[in-house]
């Protein structure tokens, strides 16, 4: 490393984010930005630490223990970023990682878990590098549009736009094959588009990203239902390959008492409405859920909960309660949650953050079990019945919750978004295909082939894995790309 003794000299600095109440007033990405000579300083920390955990995520481990899943070269970055050669650190960080302004944005950042220097002190700012080195990258115009030198003549399907389908469009392109990519959306980008607010993403990220693909001979289009508007069969006919690529999008329901109440909606329902809504007029037509004056309840936690608080406070609602059925992790690591383990600790995210600049308290209440949602004569919500709990261990040793008995008790609510997470992708397109699931009713095919039991037909990211995370479609995306490479030419040069 250029700086040996950095992270003995350096202490990690996080990016500053705008400040909450300012930021309450607009969609625009909370983030700022870092001088570059901080940039540089924060870099200088990675310290060559000969056994690079960051950059080993696999899927053997995966999610227990951290890692990047698409096996970027962090410290080599690292270092370039330290002495401040941004072009060749770009070029690293593209030879991994096809889309790193979008995991510079939203990922969670497994590889910091990892961090050799988090055994005993604050880990590199890994995301925030990799963010600064492609935005670099695009100030500069280094990020240019590379259509393949030749085309083989070979058609490949890719339905859905998220990440993986994206990752593995751009892969496959660039060896040379016409990909056309489905997406029965209004819009390109799948989870990346409508399923993540404009506040941590704005949408001209994507459509940059978009152009470059669509330069370099990707062909998009939109609005297109596969099963509905053209079927299984007639892909399979005219395409050489096909990729579902589809996503986890069937959501956890809640079945309690009240479920069928208005104003109780899916997240999802609730997060893609709002996003289109601005997009298309800056909310000026009002096709969305609106949560201004309301008293929203959030049921679970995560990102996609985090997302609703942070929309729901941006509506001006009255209040924002969200129900965490876990118990509330500890500041510090557990004793059995060591090194390199993604680290399960509390964190203050974006919207918890603003939550408590508004109303002066974190929103989220731990080990909360919702009983019931409680509704009016006109079919109208206005509260949910909930009771405290603690996790106990049956006789087979695992963990289960049980209410404490006294602790019921009903809060108001005019807004109820379920954001329990996903069950798997839709049944129904896997169906025409005629593809195998698992138990878990995900797309069955083994991960690293990725071909499924119908012939020349494949699955990746969480239509095949079930729910994750952003970069693990990406890897996911690749990993499909190469083996349909070698399916179609007998032998393949993809990473």
């Amino acid at each position: 490393m250029g700086k040996a003794t950095g992270f003995l000299e350096f202490d990690r600095q996080d990016v500053v984010d705008r400040d909450p109440k300012e930021r309450l007033a607009d969609w625009y990405e909370v983030h700022t930005e870092m001088p570059e000579v901080e940039i540089r300083e924060q870099a200088a920390r990675c310290m060559d630490c000969g056994v690079p955990f960051c950059h080993s995520g696999d899927n053997a481990s995966a999610p227990k223990v951290a890692g990047c899943p698409v096996n970027n070269l962090i410290p080599e970055w690292n270092d370039l970023v330290y002495r401040g050669l941004w072009r060749e650190a770009l070029d690293r960080l593209h030879k991994t990682n096809n889309f790193p302004e979008f995991t510079g944005r939203v990922c969670p950042a497994p590889c910091e878990g990892s961090c050799v220097l988090g055994i005993n002190a604050p880990p590199v700012t890994i995301k925030h590098h990799e963010n600064a080195i492609i935005e670099r990258g695009f100030a500069e115009g280094w990020v240019v549009a590379k259509p393949p030198a030749q085309r083989t003549g070979k058609k490949i399907a890719v339905i859905g736009s998220g990440p993986a389908g994206l990752a593995a469009a751009a892969q496959l392109n660039s060896a040379g094959h016409h990909v056309v990519v489905f997406e029965r959306a209004d819009r390109i980008g799948g989870l990346l588009m409508y399923g993540i607010p404009n506040m941590k993403l704005e949408k001209h990220i994507i459509q940059r990203r978009l152009d470059l693909m669509s330069a370099e001979g990707v062909e998009f289009r939109t609005g297109v239902n596969v099963g509905v508007d053209i079927s299984a069969e007639q892909l399979q006919q005219d395409y050489d390959a096909v990729l579902v690529a589809t996503g986890a999008t069937k959501p956890r329901d809640l079945p309690v008492p009240g479920r069928e109440l208005k104003g109780v909606h899916f997240a999802m329902e609730f997060l893609t409405g709002n996003t289109k809504s601005l997009l298309d007029s800056a909310h000026a037509d009002g096709n969305y859920i609106s949560a201004k004056g309301k008293q929203v309840v959030v049921i679970g936690g995560g990102d996609t909960g985090t997302d609703c608080v942070g929309t729901s406070l941006r509506h001006g609602c009255a209040k924002i309660t969200q129900l965490e059925i876990m118990p509330k992790p500890p500041v510090e690591r557990a004793a059995d949650n060591p090194w390199p383990e993604f680290p399960r600790t509390l964190k203050i995210d974006y919207g918890q953050e603003e939550a408590i600049a508004v109303q002066g308290q974190d929103p989220r209440d731990y080990q909360m079990m919702t009983q019931a949602l409680v509704g009016n004569e006109a079919g109208q919500v206005v509260g949910v019945k909930r009771v405290a709990i603690e996790w106990v261990k049956n006789e087979q040793g695992q963990f289960s919750p049980q209410p404490i008995a006294g602790t019921e008790e009903v809060i108001a609510a005019d807004l109820v978004l379920l954001a329990m997470g996903f069950t798997g992708p839709e049944a129904s397109l896997l169906e025409l295909f005629g593809i195998e699931q698992d138990a878990r009713s995900n797309a069955k095919a083994a991960f690293d082939h990725y071909h499924t039991n119908v012939a020349k037909v494949f699955a990746a990211g969480d239509a095949r894995r079930g729910q994750s995370l952003i970069v693990w479609a990406i890897n996911e995306g690749r990993g499909a790309a190469r083996e349909i490479d070698r399916f179609l030419m007998g032998s393949t040069l993809l990473p």
